[in-house]
């Protein structure tokens, strides 16, 4: 298996699982708060979604599927184009307001734009620096497998919070 391979199944089982926590979903449970400052589903998908797509928009050099596919206009989110929910408070996250249906399609455009650069990719490709403001700078490999990272660890909160919600 090469890397490629491996980054391109490791995201083909976020888009399972985010397909899987959106199925059935109506606008209300995805909006809906088990705790008073906690997460939505809508939030968590979103956030997942866009931080995968700016990530690797980075990195490819690539224009970001959230404004080349016009997501952020069929979202239209009060916030800055760019912001990908790092650092939100609490009533930020309660304006994250989407269908299921828009949620996925969002994630599959992002989806599909990652793997594309992911299959163009070779082992030498992942030891290139693409970030050089930490110490020791980062890597191509290190950034995508923090994507992979995150996207698990949200599409793992998103589950859990649809078991808790019904």
């Amino acid at each position: 298996m090469s890397p490629a391979d491996l980054l391109i199944d490791s995201l083909g089982r976020v888009l399972e699982s985010v397909e899987a926590v959106l199925d059935g979903a109506s606008d209300d449970l995805l909006a809906e708060r088990p705790g008073p400052d906690a997460n939505t589903i809508a939030w968590l998908v979103w956030h997942l979604t866009r931080v995968q797509d700016d990530h690797v928009a980075g990195v490819a050099g690539s224009e970001q599927v959230w404004t080349a596919q016009g997501y952020d206009a069929r979202f239209g989110l009060p916030f800055e184009t760019g912001d990908i929910g790092y650092g939100q408070t609490s009533a930020q996250v309660a304006q994250v307001r989407a269908s299921a249906d828009l949620l996925a399609d969002y994630h599959r455009a992002t989806h599909e734009r990652s793997i594309a650069y992911f299959a163009s990719l070779g082992a030498d490709d992942l030891d290139r620096v693409v970030d050089e403001r930490w110490d020791p700078p980062v890597t191509l490999g290190v950034r995508l497998v923090s994507v992979v990272n995150d996207c698990t660890q949200h599409v793992g909160q998103a589950a859990y919070v649809r078991g808790l919600l019904g």
